[in-house]
């Protein structure tokens, strides 16, 4: 079934400028910053589940990585019952093989998806990481050949009922 979702994100990717609009990340919002549902640039899965695309520079995957890890240790070391609910369901893979232009594709599976949970990936280093933030922005946006595709999933279909 992974393979599945795997193979569907990376044809999504490849074909994503003709259908959806990648979306530009988001400056840092206030250290201490109100919940999801007031901050504007929360990114939230109330569909069930929700996968995000990320299109990341060659030479950059590394900085990504870093990112990507420090909002792990985020979403382990927060007070907040739902950032560790949301650790627990959120999973993160990277294409084997290099894309156009030598891009390497990420694709974030976020299944189920804690509802009203903020997914930006900036809040949540901000929340943890109000210090260092400034430069995990500078890191992470400069890794992106391309913004990233939010899409938030409704189930249809389970077969293993």
């Amino acid at each position: 079934m992974r393979a599945i979702i795997l193979a569907l994100a990376v044809l999504i990717t490849t074909a994503a400028p003709s259908f959806a609009q990648a979306a530009a990340p988001q400056a840092p919002a206030t250290p201490g910053a109100a919940p999801a549902a007031a901050v504007p640039n929360a990114r939230v899965f109330n569909g069930g589940a929700g996968l995000i695309l990320y299109t990341i520079k060659p030479g950059s995957a590394a900085d990504f990585d870093m990112v990507l890890n420090k909002t792990k240790e985020a979403l382990l070391k927060s007070e907040k019952p739902e950032r560790k609910q949301q650790a627990a369901t959120w999973r993160v893979y990277k294409s084997d093989a290099p894309g156009a232009g030598g891009n390497v594709t990420y694709v974030m599976i976020i299944d189920p998806a804690i509802k009203e949970a903020d997914y930006n990936v900036i809040n949540i280093l901000n929340e943890a990481f109000p210090a260092e933030i400034q430069a995990l922005y500078k890191s992470y946006t400069e890794s992106f050949a391309s913004g990233l595709i939010p899409i938030n999933l409704v189930p249809v279909v389970d077969y293993s009922k």
